[in-house]
């Protein structure tokens, strides 16, 4: 055989599978699509659906709207989660990194023994952790202080069959009516509170269990091992990628106007531009910080908190 049938052989099969597997992915989709309508046909679902319409009573209290601090959070959110599945992925995949890191053993993190040498990609994945856990900190504070929180926690038993009526809703292309102005439907109340108070936590314990910062003779680590960290670690990355590609699937196609004023510009305005245009200005700004993310540009950066070598 030739080398270049060799290689056109090759190259056919690294593109036959995810051709099946996106193939596979629309009929189980379609399929979906049409058990959910025919679902729809039946008495007792149709009943259910008018006992459960898809959200529970917004708890006494609850704020209405969007204060402007959350917009910022949102956008400051995906930044980071974007540019950690990235490093996290290079992380992962680099078998031989371009540059290594180790750490300025002075000033308030000084540790008894020598700093650990790790890649350079690897130094960039931590420090984007650490920054995300900032701002999830002040998230969480202002979530408590300002009563948003009521808006994303299970207060009633009844949000369990209203997340089942919103999915039922959602997979026969019949969707909810959209009132996130007000109050999330049950499905979505369900996604951000494990998001927020189950997945984000999960990443950032089993992240920092597998970083040269968890303490190497720590009695815990007989019941809470580096292995057990790595196996939670990337399905939670994988159901962030999963989050964040429905959650942008939904607000545009559910009012993208509405729902990107109610995110970014604090408003409730369904005609209004702004949200879209701070929308837009955030894809550009994260976009450019990707393509920032390299040796090139981390280096200088990175030698202000280490010693960057090859």
């Amino acid at each position: 055989m030739s080398v270049s049938s060799k290689s056109s052989g090759i190259t056919s099969n690294r593109w036959f599978k995810p051709v099946v597997v996106t193939a596979g992915a629309l009929v189980v989709a379609l399929i979906l699509v049409l058990v959910a309508q025919w679902l729809r046909t039946l008495q007792p679902v149709q009943q259910f659906l008018t006992d459960y319409p898809g959200h529970s009573a917004v708890p006494e209290g609850a704020p209405t709207g969007f204060p402007a601090w959350l917009g910022w959070q949102h956008f400051l959110n995906m930044f980071f989660i974007v540019l950690i599945i990235r490093s996290g992925w290079q992380v992962r995949t680099t078998t031989r990194p371009a540059a290594n890191w180790t750490r300025n053993n002075k000033g308030f993190i000084k540790t008894k023994n020598p700093p650990t040498k790790i890649s350079l990609d690897l130094w960039f994945h931590l420090t984007l952790d650490a920054l995300w856990a900032l701002n999830g900190i002040i998230f969480i504070v202002l979530l408590f202080a300002t009563g948003q929180w009521l808006r994303i926690v299970p207060t009633n038993w009844d949000v369990f069959p209203n997340a089942i009526s919103a999915g039922l809703q959602y997979a026969s292309l019949n969707w909810p009516v959209e009132n996130g102005w007000n109050n999330y439907n049950s499905l979505q109340l369900l996604t951000y509170f494990i998001t927020v108070f189950i997945a984000a936590p999960l990443a950032i314990i089993t992240g920092l269990r597998m970083s040269g910062a968890w303490p190497k003779k720590a009695a815990i680590n007989k019941f809470y091992p580096i292995e057990l960290a790595r196996k939670i670690h990337f399905p939670v990355m994988i159901y962030f990628v999963a989050f964040v590609i429905v959650h942008v699937t939904l607000v545009l196609a559910t009012g993208a106007l509405r729902n990107l004023n109610h995110m970014y510009a604090a408003n409730d305005d369904a005609g209004s531009w702004w949200g879209f245009g701070i929308f837009a200005a955030s894809i550009v700004f994260t976009a450019a910080a990707w393509f920032l993310a390299r040796p090139l540009f981390l280096r200088p950066i990175a030698s202000l908190m280490g010693k960057v070598s090859r």
